[in-house]
């Protein structure tokens, strides 16, 4: 599903206004009438409930006074509050403005401290709140009077309901302008706004319906728009299919390179991910003094020794050896728990560079490229890197605060630059191509914030890879099938999960998206 920013709904807006001739009141009616359809959904019946309507001036507000109009016309108590004079709303907005003056609503402008305590009063007791101040009209920090009265509709402790995107809220970015209207479910309009996804906006939005208010098909399918939230249905549509006849050889063949003394679990973590995830046959080289303990963590994986240092790293004299096992398989998944000695970092980066098969990155892989992202070009396949928000800093330069506040434009900046598959791994993974495509994932849970869950994706997204999945298709795919398996996990209990509980549920997560 596609995802608009603030300015691409708008040039969207224009199109149908302008060149589609479809007034822009139209819109906002049916915008408005949107809303208390979702508002019938949740209050059930709309007579003598009582609703009080928090409206701007622009045409966020135009949608409350709809909103307020039709509300009334059904019964309900409404009290419409404006910041600031009537006279500043002009437009398609005063269309409805004077309409509901007309029908003698209750209408009270904000302006003295007598009239700050009637709307908190009134807010008190109302049965829900409409936010109709600010839609993705938000420009700069929140502050002064607005941000005192989105403070005041927090305070009242009442179901909130959002026109189009919380107040406050960056509707590209999920940046909280300040402070921001935390809604219990916001009704969006046309295409959902990457910040009603990406956190914290997430957290502000509740649960998110996106409504359909008469915009042709024919003008979003005219924009080149590549904000994409990832769906169920686009994961099916390329999930392999299992042949009835298949056998091992036939599922693909992934090589874990991973692994160093004291770090054995990262390597055991995403070699089980790759099998979890449907590869037929999976080989994990690491040092060799740990072959013994992997081979007893792991019964269906293969392992392969290789040469280490004394630190218990793999040696520089292993790239030939790890150059040959990469040959015979299907995909490449280095980094794990590999460490970062320079003996191990020169092996990593010889090796990424020499191999013929598609690659994922993770871990002390990407430690050891800070510096050295030119080589990510020189790769045969695009490669696919999976960075926390740390490790992306680091291979930025950006802090990690910057690269949480604004994780799509610097996952896709990075994705162009380094000719790579990106993806920001957090609360809401990013994943970005060098064409500029972006895809918002949505699954996944705060119970996955644990050692581990990052080794698991790795597997996963190369188990898929080996089974045929393009890279990109795989990249995808893959942060949804994680994050759906950590939900099915959670259901036995978010705090104490395990990635180890992960791998357990992704066939479960994999037979639920293709069946359901």
């Amino acid at each position: 599903m596609k995802a608009t920013t603030a300015a691409e709904m708008r040039e969207i807006d224009r199109i149908a206004i302008h060149e589609y001739g479809i007034p822009g009141v139209v819109l906002m009616e049916n915008a408005g009438r949107a809303v208390v359809r979702q508002l019938e959904v949740l209050a059930g019946q709309l007579q003598e409930r009582r609703f009080c309507i928090f409206a701007g001036k622009g045409n966020n507000g135009g949608d409350g006074y709809v909103i307020a109009r039709h509300l009334a016309n059904q019964g309900a108590k409404v009290k419409v509050f404006l910041l600031g004079e009537k006279a500043a709303v002009s437009g398609d907005a005063r269309i409805n403005l004077d309409i509901i003056e007309k029908m003698n609503l209750d209408i009270l402008e904000i302006s003295s401290e007598r009239d700050w305590d009637k709307a908190r009063v009134a807010a008190s007791f109302t049965d829900y709140i409409v936010d109709a101040l600010l839609g993705t009209g938000v420009r700069g920090e929140v502050s002064g009077e607005m941000a005192r009265l989105i403070d005041m509709i927090n305070a009242a402790g009442k179901p909130v309901v959002a026109v189009d995107i919380p107040s406050g809220v960056d509707a590209d970015a999920g940046r909280i302008c300040g402070t921001a209207v935390a809604a219990a479910c916001t009704i969006t309009f046309g295409l959902p706004k990457p910040g009603l996804f990406l956190y914290p906006g997430a957290e502000y939005a509740g649960e998110i319906t996106v409504t359909d208010i008469g915009i042709p098909a024919a003008v979003v399918a005219g924009q080149n728009i590549k904000q994409n939230i990832v769906m169920a249905e686009n994961v099916r549509a390329v999930l392999p299919r299992r042949n009835p006849a298949a056998h091992k050889g036939t599922n693909g063949r992934t090589l874990v390179i991973a692994g160093s003394r004291g770090l054995s679990g990262a390597a055991a973590m995403a070699a089980e991910g790759a099998l979890r995830a449907g590869a037929g046959l999976v080989t994990l080289a690491a040092p060799a003094s740990l072959q013994d303990i992997l081979a007893t963590k792991l019964t269906e994986v293969m392992t392969k020794p290789l040469s280490e240092i004394d630190a218990g790293g793999i040696s520089r004299e292993a790239v030939a050896d790890m150059i040959e096992l990469a040959a015979g398989c299907d995909v490449l998944a280095i980094g794990p728990g590999i460490g970062r000695s320079e003996d191990t970092a020169a092996a990593v980066r010889e090796t990424i560079t020499a191999v013929e098969c598609p690659l994922v990155l993770d871990a002390d892989a990407l430690y050891v490229l800070a510096g050295f992202t030119g080589l990510l070009t020189e790769c045969a396949a695009l490669p696919v890197l999976t960075p926390h928000p740390g490790e992306m800093a680091r291979l930025t330069g950006h802090s990690i605060q910057l690269v949480n506040s604004d994780r799509i434009n610097i996952t896709r900046k990075a994705a162009g630059e380094w000719g790579s598959i990106v993806v920001l791994k957090g609360a809401r993974t990013v994943v970005a191509f060098p064409d500029g495509e972006v895809y918002i994932n949505p699954t996944g849970n705060a119970g996955m914030a644990t050692g581990g869950t990052g080794d698991v994706l790795t597997g996963v997204i190369a188990g898929l890879i080996a089974q045929g999945m393009s890279s990109h298709d795989a990249a995808v795919a893959g942060v949804y099938i994680h994050g759906l398996a950590g939900n099915i996990a959670a259901q036995s209990g978010m705090v104490g999960l395990t990635a180890t509980d992960l791998l357990k549920a992704v066939p479960a997560a994999l037979y639920g998206i293709n069946n359901y």
